[in-house]
């Protein structure tokens, strides 16, 4: 079953030369926003499924956080902020 949140998004341009991406997720049940710090400018389809894709990775580790099996341990993303709202 695919989530079916809502994702808006605010762009900053900032002094590096790099782009703050502020997004919120729209979910009745748990409301969400966060900062993505993208390298160069993007159409917003794309930093919309970039989002989506780190929110999956971010999942999958805290279910793997559970498991039996001795994983390796995944390096941080630096780049990409989620907090409950």
């Amino acid at each position: 079953m695919e989530n079916q949140e809502k994702i808006s998004i605010t762009t900053k341009t900032l002094a590096s030369g790099n782009c703050q991406v502020k997004f919120f997720i729209e979910d009745e049940a748990k409301p969400q926003y966060g900062y993505l710090l993208v390298t160069e400018p993007k159409p917003v389809g794309e930093i919309i499924e970039e989002i989506k894709q780190r929110m999956e990775k971010r999942r999958d580790r805290t279910l793997n956080l559970n498991s039996l099996i001795p994983m390796s341990k995944a390096s941080e993303d630096h780049n990409f902020y989620l907090f409950s709202a």
